[in-house]
């Protein structure tokens, strides 16, 4: 039996979590190409990890046991290449952000595509399946698994307090921020204007949608800034959420002007930190952040008091 490539195996893992959006469509995509094998999603939890996470869990699964999977996990990595629409991405409403997740599908299913064309039993089947993509040329990624990500996002966040200049920065920290929300699953959209106002992102999280502000200045963020960034939220709607990062922390009159009655949750850099090196998960953070707030009406919830 010739085994399957580890690039093959690479390629797989890296298309499945981006060739969808919701994690509903995600599971549903799973379960149609695994209907012969249905076993294979026994134990994976479709509720609580990310579609990388899960995606790892089932790849490692397939690779273990290869001599028992190797028909099926060919099957699901010929379906995958074959792949040239993506009707769950093309959901996304913002423009931008749908080309932008539409070409990441486009360019992981490629890469699969070139993966697997070196097992002789398939070339041709998926040559024919992907002659409208021929001509498209994509670079081969390395593995970078769930833990990967997030460490390569640490060392870039730990990197930016070194550089020189804030503007610069101020941008890359959000791109950062968008990358981290994404990798956790909470749907990011990119910064966007209405009138009179600049937002500089948003995320869907738990049926909540958040709008957020990132702010990364040599002071703490004050008060006033605080009053500006709750004008925003209240003018989304009574259930509108907001999220404040601010790396630098904020002000002690700030956090006690919204200890009571605050319609947005506080990030600091620490907070950031400590989702980056591992130490909490960002979806039980936020959903911890959501609750203090929700409970008490205080915006600010630190990490480390999950931690300990």
């Amino acid at each position: 039996m010739k085994r399957i490539s580890t690039q093959a195996y690479q390629a797989l893992r890296d298309a499945l979590p981006v060739i969808t959006w919701y994690k509903q469509d995600f599971q549903s995509l799973l379960y149609d190409a695994l209907r012969e094998q249905p076993t294979l999603l026994t134990g994976l939890d479709f509720d609580g990890p990310t579609k990388r996470e899960i995606a790892d869990a089932l790849v490692n699964r397939l690779a273990a046991e290869e001599s028992s999977h190797q028909a099926t996990t060919i099957s699901l990595m010929q379906d995958i290449a074959a792949m040239t629409q993506f009707p769950c991405v093309e959901k996304i409403k913002d423009a931008d952000d749908r080309l932008l997740r539409l070409e990441q599908a486009e360019k992981a299913v490629v890469r699969l595509r070139i993966a697997i064309a070196h097992h002789s039993e398939l070339a041709e089947r998926v040559e024919r399946a992907a002659a409208a993509k021929a001509t498209y040329a994509a670079k081969q990624a390395d593995l970078r698994q769930f833990s990967d990500e997030l460490r390569a996002l640490h060392d870039g966040y730990v990197a930016m307090h070194k550089a020189d200049d804030p503007h610069q920065r101020g941008k890359e920290f959000e791109a950062l921020l968008t990358d981290v929300f994404l990798l956790f699953d909470m749907e990011p959209r990119l910064s966007y204007s209405l009138t009179h106002e600049q937002i500089d992102g948003s995320v869907s999280f738990d049926t909540d949608d958040y709008i957020i502000e990132a702010r990364w200045r040599r002071e703490s963020t004050g008060r006033t800034h605080l009053d500006v960034f709750k004008a925003k939220v209240e003018r989304k709607g009574r259930n509108a959420v907001g999220i404040f990062v601010s790396v630098n922390n904020f002000t002690s009159d700030a956090l006690a002007q919204y200890s009571s009655a605050s319609p947005f949750v506080v990030f600091t850099g620490e907070d950031i930190f400590m989702v980056l090196d591992g130490r909490v998960r960002l979806d039980d953070l936020l959903r911890a952040k959501k609750r203090h707030v929700n409970e008490t009406g205080e915006c600010y919830l630190p990490a480390r008091a999950l931690v300990a």
